[in-house]
């Protein structure tokens, strides 16, 4: 389990960080999503042990985890900026870190090198960037690490590659019951993957909360009418948004959802369509009127 405890994280006079605090249980995908700059790399690398935080502390399993070898062998980061032995194959690195990891695995690795059609013979640097984050994907997998952390890993990876490791964290946690923190830029990335998710606002989470807790009692309603309506009409269904397209109308409504389709039903529209919200109609919602540039998760 992952425990971030009112955590400060500052470089001189600037606060990347502050009284930040966050829990990821085991069996848990817990998505951290924030514009480039707000914070996330700073995050993941105090909760990797790397940065030293200023104040709180983060836990792994009970324990602080800052200069905690026994903890740090349970985790394995994969950073956005990737390093790699200089002249270093897959075969090479794979070595490397099993002289590291009691649990490395050379069949797994081999196993998930083939997936992705590794050739771990090659030199790295004469991969791809997005064949150079797969590689360090595969090899931190081989690991078998309690916690994952993962930093823009998606990022330089086509629709496919994407797909193959969204599948593969699934599988990994469901039968290791790990922790997995990945965090991302842009929110579509995570939205079908994470069970928990977290909007870094620079400096703090802004927003936290499971993917069922956040769309519960939330609902977006289209409706057709054949005469005039006005928003006055729905006095009795909590609207948080109300939009008007002749006598097309769309609404995102609060509370019992089925109670509100009920009333909704009751107007007699000549079409009725209702359904979950995405995570970013979501975290619109729950951030309105909040100063954030959401124009740069989103897209």
């Amino acid at each position: 389990m992952i425990e971030v405890c009112s955590v400060t994280k500052k470089f001189g006079d600037f606060t990347a960080i502050q009284d930040l605090s966050l829990s990821v249980p085991k069996g848990a995908i817990y998505g951290l999503v924030g514009y480039n700059g707000a914070g996330k790399t700073t995050l993941l690398k105090t909760v990797s042990g790397v940065y030293k935080p200023e104040g709180g502390e983060v836990k792994i399993n009970g324990e602080n985890i800052f200069d905690n070898a026994k903890q740090k062998a349970k985790m394995f980061y994969v950073p956005d900026d990737l390093y790699f032995q200089p002249y270093a194959s897959m075969d090479k690195m794979a070595h490397f870190y099993n002289g590291y990891y009691a649990n490395f695995d050379m069949e797994e690795f081999k196993k998930l090198a083939s997936v992705f059609g590794l050739n771990t013979t090659k030199r790295i640097n004469g991969f791809s960037k997005g064949m150079q984050r797969q590689a360090e994907i595969v090899l931190a997998m081989s690991t078998n690490p309690e916690i994952i952390l993962l930093d823009e890993s998606f990022d330089g990876l086509d629709p496919q590659k994407r797909a193959i490791i969204k599948n593969l964290l699934n599988e990994y946690m469901a039968e290791r019951e790990v922790s997995i923190i990945i965090s991302s830029h842009n929110l579509h990335e995570l939205e079908d993957l994470c069970d928990h998710v977290g909007l870094i606002n620079g400096k703090n989470i802004a927003l936290d909360g499971s993917v069922a807790d956040l769309s519960k009692d939330k609902a977006k309603f289209r409706l057709l009418f054949d005469h005039p309506v006005t928003k006055e009409d729905f006095v009795d269904v909590k609207l948080h948004t109300f939009t008007e397209d002749g006598r097309l109308i769309t609404i995102f409504a609060d509370g019992n959802v089925d109670e509100v389709k009920t009333k909704l039903e009751a107007m007699k529209p000549l079409l009725l369509e209702r359904r979950n919200l995405t995570l970013e109609e979501i975290f619109l919602d729950e951030m309105e009127g909040l100063d954030y540039d959401f124009s740069k998760i989103f897209s």
